[in-house]
């Protein structure tokens, strides 16, 4: 009886461990949450997370939060089990968070790269609102190409034919949108003085779009400086809140109006809003930071309607006008477009 009582207690102990193992391992999933969320009229780790170098920053009474995602890169099959079961959170396949054809490495540098150009394209349609145009400079020319002798390093680009050139992709977009061989009028200004060019683009040949021969910057000449300081994040899905919160600490209006506001929302250099993934963990996260409104890129509205949370107002935006108008009526007590 001894001798059976020490292999049931063995036995039992082996298929504990084996149960351990199963339930312990990791599976090909990860598990998606309610990230942080950061005041970008705040600070973070001691650092103001858009400073203002310069000239007086204004000060507000309430919040724009950026929204984030939470990633459980590695969970194991009972967290998997319970996160499927969690209103509040999403299992999906790991390759779609990390493609298989690249290391954790290359994705997390590719997501620190795009949260790099959002916070850039943030301030470019901020600083346009606030009535900082940008210059797209010529900084290059090609000695055999179309612009040879017709434009010069310096000049100011500021048309294509009738096509007002606002930011670098306005110049690009309108070139490449005719094959090459056709004929532009550039009008561009040097120094003091406007003029026109006409020249017609070349193909590079390889498939390469058609070109004038030319390499520009763009540039917004304004009398200050600003800096973003936010660590740990990744994507560009923070755009919007950044340029928000740009343009609230240059101008005297408190465009929250003592609200905790919250959103999402990739943003380009002219201020069009786009949308993003992982809105319903963000609307969570938004409801957790006492967040009791939501900008909604328009594209997304329909998911965000599906995933709503109690007591957090959705409102459509699509671009960053549409954005600051809402904020306006809301300060005003009226209700601007929802989702």
């Amino acid at each position: 009886m001894r001798r059976r009582g020490v292999t049931v207690l063995f036995g039992a102990f082996v298929v504990a461990v084996l149960l351990y193992g199963i339930v312990a391992a990791p599976v090909p999933y990860v598990v998606l949450g309610a990230g942080p969320t950061v005041n970008t009229l705040g600070s973070q780790d001691g650092k103001e997370v858009i400073k203002v170098e310069g000239t007086t920053a204004s000060k507000s009474a309430g919040q724009l939060r950026l929204t984030t995602v939470g990633v459980r890169p590695e969970p194991d099959l009972l967290s998997a089990i319970w996160a499927w079961f969690n209103d509040e959170q999403a299992v999906v396949p790991r390759e779609l968070i990390y493609p298989p054809d690249r290391s954790d490495e290359q994705v997390e540098q590719a997501n620190a790269e795009d949260f790099k150009r959002s916070q850039s394209s943030a301030e470019t349609a901020a600083l346009r609102e606030l009535g900082y145009p940008v210059q797209v400079r010529v900084t290059k020319v090609a000695p055999d190409g179309p612009a040879a002798g017709k434009l010069r390093v310096g000049d100011v680009l500021t048309a294509v034919d009738d096509q007002r050139v606002e930011t670098a992709g306005d110049l690009t977009g309108a070139l490449r949108a005719e094959p090459a061989g056709t004929a532009f009028t550039l009008a561009y200004t040097r120094g003091a003085a406007k003029s026109t060019a006409r020249l017609a683009t070349r193909s590079a040949g390889d498939g390469q779009p058609p070109r004038i021969g030319v390499e520009v910057e763009q540039r917004q000449p304004h009398p200050f400086r600003l800096s973003m300081n936010v660590e740990d994040i990744g994507g560009p899905s923070a755009g919007l809140m950044f340029a928000l919160g740009i343009i609230d600490k240059l101008r005297p209006v408190d465009l929250t109006g003592g609200k905790i506001i919250a959103g999402t929302g990739t943003i380009d250099d002219s201020g069009r809003v786009g949308p993003i993934g992982g809105v319903p963990q963000k609307l969570v996260g938004a409801r957790e930071a006492g967040a009791t409104i939501f900008l909604t890129p328009a594209d997304n509205c329909a998911e965000a309607r599906t995933n709503a949370v109690p007591g957090l107002t959705l409102v459509r935006v699509a671009t960053l006008d549409d954005a600051l108008n809402a904020l306006d009526l809301l300060r005003e007590g009226r209700q601007p477009g929802r989702c």
